[in-house]
């Protein structure tokens, strides 16, 4: 499930909104590949990664903004995201899936998301990083 997915009362902001909209879901991106170049336990993660880590940051930002409830800027480029189809070429098993969040718990953790957000965001993130194994465990 999404964040942009779960209900929302009129009055309530989106994890986009709480999160301080596109600058903050720019600067959540930007530390989380940026951990992944400065932080060993990152290693493996980034070998999955291009060199040139410029397009996957942009397309996750564009990804999470309307994953968030903001702007769908990955939709309108690629259409639909078929995360799971678009991740089939890497190898994703419990080790990589555990990485990426651990990586992603850091950057909201370093980039100040309070706790009730990072805890929502990390439960929503579980559930994605979970369905896109495609390998078993080694």
């Amino acid at each position: 499930m999404s964040i942009a997915s779960e209900p929302q009362a009129d009055s309530q902001p989106s994890a986009f909104d709480l999160l301080g909209g596109e600058p903050g879901v720019r600067q959540l991106v930007d530390r989380f590949y940026d951990l992944m170049d400065l932080d060993e336990r990152f290693v493996h993660l980034r070998s999955l990664h291009p060199n040139v880590l410029d397009g996957s940051r942009d397309k996750l930002f564009w990804f999470l903004c309307g994953w968030l409830g903001g702007p769908g800027h990955y939709e309108a480029r690629f259409g639909h995201p078929r995360l799971r189809a678009r991740h089939l070429p890497f190898p994703i098993a419990s080790r990589e899936r555990d990485d990426w969040l651990l990586c992603m718990a850091q950057a909201m953790h370093d980039n100040g998301v309070p706790e009730p957000l990072l805890d929502r965001l990390l439960e929503a993130f579980n559930g994605t990083a979970d369905w896109m194994r495609n390998r078993p465990d080694a």
